[in-house]
């Protein structure tokens, strides 16, 4: 069987107590106005008797022969003007000397009658010839003494019949109200229907749950941006990869320094602090959602790729010219000139071989220094000249190596390769100059190129080429920046100084 839907249960409930809340209403005024006719009709009662109690008319009668003669016209003409169902006056004893049917007079009176003697006004409910009713009884004094007694009243008959009329209104008012409710009711429950799709609470807690684990357990950050541009939504991993505080949702993007990478709907690389991270945002009816993955360690694959690419682009290059250089010599030979083909072929050897002992020399650090000899052959390649200073020493200790320093040759490649890459790319001579001790490193890269003028290259992917998708100087600052160092920049030399970080002692 089909459970109810949570707006169905709304509607039920709602209607429940509307009900409810109308008919507790309802009694609660039937029962006050119950209260209050009976009491206007006691007070109409009193009002009346001592009215009658206080007429001329009345102590004048009473000193004739036969009083009723005269006081039963006159009470019955004041009955019906002030409405009240019966005025009934009587001696001392009780006796009537008038009443609504004649028949009763003489007889009598069927109430208590004892307060009045004693001189009090006061009100009661008995049951008297007319049935129940609400009267008052009143003394006639003269002289200072009771000389009648008068009594006005209302019978609950009619007060009932009052009371069914004010029902009916009343009937009436409650049946609007219902309605009313029950439209107001069926219309929130009809949005709520269309806003929880007609699903039942068990079936949005399920759901809340799902969203609650997914949201925790992707390893990928999500974002929603609502249209006015506040956070509504981060989950876990986007917190973590984008270093955002726990109360970052509510706020806006620009407050969180997102306000760029929300409005790029293309997917980018975007660096932050020392992650990779490649972000794609999307427009829906929602907002903007945002995907954060992290590539910091695919980068770091990439980057070993590169590395590895680079030192074998490095030797084509060197086979290619050693080819070519082998070729002259070999030229030369079939020509007959063996004494050129000779010096040309030593002089190639020597040059090669004081590259390679000046580089092997100053950077003892075998991957660094291979990377300098395969970059030196693919500037000479490109057309370029990369020379590396003769003061260049990167030589710790005769029996420390980079590692002794806390420093990751990977760190170091990256560095220098990118430095390296980007002089290339814009000039035709590239000076490098690397040294270092115990306290750190020092490495500085110059061309005869136009330089840099913008310091936002190292806080993102920049490129001189157009495409916009550079990040060899983001990666040069990243890394700096993890290790503690410094980039400065100056026209087209770029120094960059990183500190020995400071080891733990061995216990």
């Amino acid at each position: 069987m089909r459970r109810w839907s949570l707006a169905g249960q709304m509607l039920v409930l709602q209607l429940l107590v509307v009900t409810v809340t109308a008919a507790g209403g309802a009694t609660l005024a039937l029962v006050q106005a119950h209260r209050l006719l009976t009491e206007e009709a006691g007070g109409t009662a009193r009002a009346v008797a001592v009215s009658v109690a206080a007429s001329p008319d009345v102590l004048a009668a009473l000193d004739e022969p036969d009083p009723t003669a005269r006081l039963q016209p006159y009470a019955e003409r004041v009955r019906a003007a002030t409405g009240v169902d019966f005025i009934t006056i009587m001696r001392t004893d009780g006796t009537r000397y008038t009443h609504p049917n004649p028949a009763e007079i003489g007889r009598r009176f069927l109430g208590h009658i004892e307060p009045a003697l004693r001189g009090q006004t006061f009100t009661e409910t008995y049951t008297g010839t007319l049935g129940p009713s609400k009267r008052a009884v009143t003394p006639v004094v003269a002289d200072g003494r009771v000389r009648a007694l008068v009594s006005a009243g209302i019978t609950i008959d009619r007060i009932d019949a009052r009371l069914r009329e004010q029902l009916a209104w009343g009937g009436l008012i409650v049946a609007l109200a219902l309605g009313l409710g029950a439209a107001g009711t069926w219309l929130v429950t009809a949005r709520l229907r269309r806003q929880t799709h007609g699903l039942g609470p068990v079936e949005l807690g399920r759901i809340h749950e799902h969203h609650d684990a997914v949201l925790h357990a992707v390893r990928e950050g999500l974002l929603l941006v609502g249209r006015d541009g506040m956070l509504t939504l981060c989950n876990d991993a986007a917190r973590q990869l984008l270093g955002l505080p726990a109360d970052a949702e509510g706020k806006h993007v620009a407050e969180l320094g997102l306000a760029e990478m929300v409005a790029d709907t293309e997917e980018r690389i975007h660096l932050a602090g020392d992650r990779v991270l490649a972000v794609n945002s999307a427009a829906s009816r929602l907002g903007t959602v945002v995907t954060v993955r992290d590539h910091t360690e695919l980068q770091a694959l990439s980057g070993q790729l590169d590395a590895e690419r680079g030192f074998a682009e490095s030797l084509r290059s060197a086979a290619h010219e050693a080819a070519n250089r082998l070729h002259t010599v070999i030229t030369l030979v079939e020509l007959g000139r063996t004494e050129q083909a000779i010096a040309l072929g030593t002089a190639e050897l020597r040059a090669a071989q004081e590259l390679t002992d000046r580089v092997v020399g100053s950077v003892r650090e075998p991957v660094l220094a291979a990377l300098l000899l395969g970059k030196s052959a693919e500037a000479a390649e490109r057309g370029s000249e990369l020379v590396i200073s003769e003061d260049s020493e990167l030589v710790i200790s005769e029996d420390s190596e980079l590692d002794d320093l806390g420093l990751d040759p990977r760190d170091l490649v990256t560095i220098v390769g990118n430095l390296i890459d980007n002089a290339i790319d814009a000039a035709n001579r590239v000076d490098v100059h690397i040294s270092g001790d115990e306290r750190g490193v020092l490495i500085r890269v110059a061309d005869d190129g136009p330089g840099l003028t913008d310091r936002a290259a190292f806080e993102k992917g920049w490129t001189t080429k157009g495409d916009g998708h550079g990040l060899g100087l983001a990666l040069v600052g990243q890394a700096v920046r993890r290790l503690g160092g410094t980039i400065e920049v100056d026209g087209s030399v770029f120094t960059v100084r990183l500190p020995a970080p400071r080891k733990e002692p061995v216990s």
